[in-house]
């Protein structure tokens, strides 16, 4: 799985509307790019915003980052948007969820395991 921080800081001057149509557009893009897994987006008490999009593979996100629609956004976006972003694109080390109903579960592509343990595993 490959992880995507996003972080933004919008312009004071920001056409809002047009953010949010664009916005709402690239998330209904998103979800169809095979591979895509999930997107959620927060607002942090200094007015940053950080977004979390999960892939099952490199190939799914690039599949995302060269959509044509989505590279014409993303340069509108650095245009009349951002004052300032940041992108960290991470690759999975563990991948488990727990819920009262199912208990702990791993979530892992066997062929993304090292074949040597090294230690406790968490």
């Amino acid at each position: 799985m490959v992880v995507v921080l996003f972080g933004t800081k919008m312009r004071s001057d920001a056409d809002l509307d047009e953010y949010s149509r664009r916005s709402k557009r690239m998330n209904e893009l998103v979800r169809e790019i095979p591979g895509f897994i999930s997107i959620k987006g927060f607002l942090a008490d200094d007015g940053e915003e950080v977004s979390i999009a999960r892939f099952e593979s490199e190939q799914a996100l690039d599949a995302w980052r060269f959509q044509p629609e989505h590279v014409e956004t993303q340069r509108r976006a650095r245009e009349a948007f951002y004052e300032a972003y940041w992108v960290q694109v991470c690759r999975t080390i563990r991948d488990y969820e727990f819920s009262r109903a199912a208990g702990r579960r791993v979530r892992e592509d066997p062929q993304d395991r090292p074949t040597e343990k090294t230690g406790a595993e968490e």
